[in-house]
């Protein structure tokens, strides 16, 4: 057997059997709640509780950051929606009508990621047009976490009970 062969044997090369891409998952999943608009949420928590130079702080961070989101939206959003629009629907034709694995993975990954980059310039619009601050701004923000936290949960469940499918159907079980 050639050295090609033996790295494919030793590296499973599936999708959904492949512990990487669960820990992908994971770490996506985990990454994407704990920064909310860019602001990590254990100095949300600090700032509501104790107020001060972190609760200046997250206001900043969050106006800095949702008139970053909404300037890139203005200036590029049909540019990013329409090549995202495509790229998603590559991949679920190519993973979903044509049966690659590994589209089908990476659509399960980038498609709820949109999701939460479009309710992410939806907050940033919120936050825009209300300007709140002290607890309003911290309400809106868990309100938006708690959201990319239920989108998580889904994107997860969908997922893992695909992947679970897909491994039965391979592997003949």
């Amino acid at each position: 057997m050639d050295l090609y062969g033996r790295v494919f044997d030793l590296i499973d090369m599936r999708s959904f059997s492949n512990l990487w891409y669960w820990i992908a998952l994971a770490v996506l999943w985990s990454t994407s709640s704990h920064w909310v608009l860019g602001v990590p949420f254990d100095l949300i928590q600090r700032a509501r509780r104790r107020g001060g130079q972190a609760a200046e702080d997250v206001a900043t961070l969050v106006g800095v950051n949702a008139r970053r989101y909404l300037y890139i939206a203005s200036e590029a959003g049909l540019w990013i929606a329409a090549f995202t629009g495509f790229a998603l629907a590559v991949l679920f034709v190519l993973g979903f009508g044509y049966g690659v694995e590994f589209c089908q993975a990476v659509f399960l990954l980038v498609a709820p990621t949109t999701l939460v980059g479009l309710w992410s310039v939806r907050t940033a619009h919120r936050y825009a047009k209300r300007a709140p601050s002290g607890e309003a701004l911290y309400r809106m923000l868990r309100w938006h976490r708690l959201g990319v936290q239920a989108m998580g949960i889904v994107s997860v469940f969908v997922t893992a009970m695909w992947g679970m499918w897909m491994n039965m159907v391979v592997t003949g079980l």
